[in-house]
């Protein structure tokens, strides 16, 4: 016997999906594989950044946005790799910029998706925790989430110098109270993030933060705690912290 089909008046299920985009190539780790395929603790980094996505019960779908010369390869990769069964997999070619990626990545979203994160693949070791909270926030009616850390350093605001290494004057030094640290992963209402990536053209190298974007749309952004583990791994020693994290968390939790 056919299923009875819910009543029109019932809202639709919020199904989640990750973007990840990972076509950077991440030149200040060094020459040779782009910086999402460095190996961390023998397991590349996007491999933990899928995985940390995935680690949250809501994420039903990752779409991780590869290099275009590397799709084929990343595919394989994680046809290799043991992923959770409950998510599903996708890997799209990217652009040439990480805002271009994105774009791409939301385009290969199904319909039935209504919240959407976008984090970085450099980012391999967000707790899950931090995940789940980011996603509550946006199923709560925030139609932007970032988590972030209290700045721990005091900040400058410099006039930068023309040639590297010269001396730069400062212009003001901001109340650090009022600043924060802004991670990934970012979560947002779909329709909301679409819009950004349609309406907001940015020139260069395009935007590096897709709720800067809905900020530019005159929408709301709210932040909820970021975690010291969400860091980016970005030089060679953030990899060495990235490997002392990691097998901490092995030695104590068999991760």
């Amino acid at each position: 016997m056919p299923s009875t089909p819910p009543p029109p008046d019932r809202p639709r299920p919020l199904r989640t999906a990750a973007v990840i985009p990972a076509a950077g190539r991440g030149i200040r780790l060094g020459p040779g594989t782009p910086k999402a395929l460095r190996a961390l603790g023998g397991t590349p980094m996007l491999i933990h950044a899928i995985r940390a996505m995935a680690a949250s019960r809501a994420v039903s779908l990752v779409v991780v946005v590869a290099p275009p010369e590397s799709a084929p390869e990343v595919k394989h990769l994680l046809d290799e790799h043991a992923l959770p069964e409950h998510t599903d997999y996708l890997v799209v070619p990217g652009g040439s910029t990480r805002q271009e990626s994105v774009g791409l990545g939301l385009d290969a979203l199904p319909e039935d998706v209504s919240v959407v994160l976008v984090h970085d693949a450099a980012r391999p070791l967000v707790p899950v925790d931090t995940v789940d909270a980011v996603v509550e926030a946006v199923r709560n009616g925030a139609v932007a989430v970032v988590p972030a850390l209290p700045l721990t350093d005091t900040v400058k605001e410099v006039e930068p110098a023309e040639t590297a290494g010269e001396p730069e004057p400062v212009l003001s030094t901001p109340a650090r109270a009022r600043l924060r640290a802004v991670q990934t992963p970012q979560g947002f209402d779909r329709d909301t993030l679409v819009r950004a990536h349609a309406e907001v053209a940015l020139d260069g190298e395009g935007a590096t933060d897709d709720a800067g974007m809905v900020e530019r749309l005159g929408q709301p952004v709210v932040v909820v705690p970021g975690h010291e583990e969400a860091f980016k791994v970005t030089r060679p020693l953030d990899l060495v912290l990235a490997e002392a994290v990691l097998a901490r968390r092995r030695a104590n939790d068999g991760f």
